[in-house]
């Protein structure tokens, strides 16, 4: 039998080995709080003169209680289309916790451009944004395909912010506007009356306060002596095809040698005249689509246009050719821009550089996302040049369009190119207490997380196109990586 000497000794060895027990576990948990904060992205630097228990109470109370953000991991990336702008690909990236976040692959894109990006980025954690789009950013490229890049990191942002529980654009580093102006298009009528009532309702019911429009040589193609040379391209009279690599829709501009005659000008300028009569001069109006001819035609169409004080004339000549850009900017009072086509702020660094153009208009569904975009309206504002939003996708890449806005000082308008699709705004439902439009301004959400939408699934589900119905269907087949992407040996 033990004496009572021992029995008080092994009493005092239990008593001070859970002691220890306790001690090590609340330095572990302590660790750990720490380890986690720093990978997962919370700046504790400002914080440490305080207490444990006022830090851990600042650094989460917006974070979501179900979320451990250092720990997410990337699990699956599925597609649903849908029929917006022809065709529209949302993406769907799930996460080991239950968070997912959505994104577009553009209007007009393919859902490829994105379901090859599988591979690189399962098992990553979400919410080390820069780092994934450092992965995947050299498998996009200008057009459409930079489009599966762009919706990744429009998800991946929308994760996050879901992780943090605070909006997209806080994590871009806050906001400028709590409002998002946006412009719509003017619908072509050739009846001035039956135009004039379709533009009391985009500026007096809708609220606009910002419009573009079509202005190209097809409205004149059917006038004799318009035009030089256009009964030659099938599709210089408008809705023309780009699929044939040889038609006038995929031939550069300079190569056409269409081109505008004093009777197409004064057909064009007659019409222009009927808009602002219907619109007035208070209201910004810009133009597009003017149709494939060199920069000597531009600048005699530009130089028509002057008088009316259009906002902007857009996409005259093709992106790339920065030195053309130059000379019809120099050439024209009207405002030049373009932009919608450029992949990363390196594309658009020339135009800029060089002044090219006076607003650069980047679709956030190509230019590489919601941080490239900002990055790119950064450098531009450096340079003294405004940026505009191209957008024609849903309303998940409307939504990352008005946060990136929001954290943008140079913005001036945002394009809504959906706002005669009834079913479109109904795609979604907002997270946060206020809706999406009012009045012709898009509202940044203040009380959402991510993006601040989720889909509706019923809604979607009508308008899934008919090549691809499936609604986020599981996507193995683009599990396992096969190449070795390095660029540089």
């Amino acid at each position: 039998m033990k004496t009572i000497l021992q029995q008080v000794i092994e009493k005092k060895q239990k008593e001070e080995s859970a002691l220890q027990v306790k001690k090590q576990e609340k330095e572990n948990s302590r660790r750990d709080f720490f380890r986690k904060a720093t990978l997962g992205g919370i700046g504790l630097g400002a914080m440490m003169g305080a207490s444990i228990e006022d830090t851990l109470a600042h650094t989460t109370s917006k974070v979501n209680k179900f979320s451990s953000p250092s720990d997410l991991k990337i699990t699956d990336m599925r597609v649903a289309v849908i029929k917006n702008v022809g065709r529209t690909p949302i993406i769907r990236i799930d996460t080991n916790q239950g968070i997912y976040g959505l994104g577009d692959v553009r209007d007009g894109g393919d859902e490829r451009y994105a379901l090859m990006l599988k591979s690189r980025i399962l098992g990553e954690n979400p919410c080390n944004v820069e780092k994934i789009f450092k992965i995947i950013r050299q498998f996009g490229h200008h057009g459409r395909q930079g489009g599966g890049v762009c919706a990744v990191e429009m998800a991946l942002w929308d994760i996050c912010g879901k992780a943090y529980g605070v909006p997209a654009w806080q994590l871009l580093g806050g906001r400028y506007r709590d409002q998002v102006r946006l412009y719509a298009d003017t619908p072509g009528f050739n009846d001035p009356k039956e135009f004039a009532a379709v533009m009391k309702e985009r500026t007096e019911v809708q609220g606009f306060t910002w419009l573009k429009m079509d202005l190209g040589i097809h409205l004149v193609a059917n006038q004799k002596d318009a035009l030089n040379n256009s009964e030659f391209w099938n599709g210089a009279k408008g809705q023309y095809d780009t699929r044939d690599y040889m038609s006038y829709g995929s031939t550069l501009h300079p190569f056409t040698h269409v081109q505008i005659n004093e009777k197409g000008l004064e057909g064009l300028a007659e019409y222009v005249e009927n808009v602002r009569s219907a619109v007035g001069y208070e209201i910004p109006l810009s133009a597009d689509h003017f149709g494939h001819f060199d920069i000597n035609n531009s600048i005699r169409f530009g130089r028509a246009m002057d008088k009316y004080r259009l906002a902007w004339l857009e996409d005259m000549v093709p992106w790339m050719y920065t030195d053309q850009w130059r000379t019809v900017s120099d050439a024209l009072e009207t405002p030049t821009c373009t932009g919608e086509d450029i992949y990363l702020l390196k594309g658009f660094k020339s135009l800029i550089d060089k002044r090219a153009v006076d607003v650069i208009h980047p679709d956030l569904g190509t230019s590489g996302g919601l941080l490239e975009t900002k990055r790119i309206g950064d450098y531009a504002e450096e340079n003294g040049v405004a940026m505009a939003m191209h957008m024609a996708g849903s309303p998940i890449c409307f939504m990352a369009n008005v946060h990136c806005a929001a954290a943008t000082q140079n913005f001036l308008s945002l394009e809504h190119h959906s706002v005669d699709t009834p079913w479109w705004e109904k795609l979604v439902i907002m997270t946060g207490s206020q809706p999406m439009i009012t009045k012709g301004f898009a509202n940044v959400p203040l009380d959402a997380p991510g993006l601040g939408v989720e889909l509706n699934e019923e809604v979607v589900k009508e308008h899934l196109h008919p090549d691809a119905p499936g609604y986020f269907e599981p996507t193995p087949e683009w599990d396992e990586k096969r190449s070795w992407d390095r660029l540089w040996s």
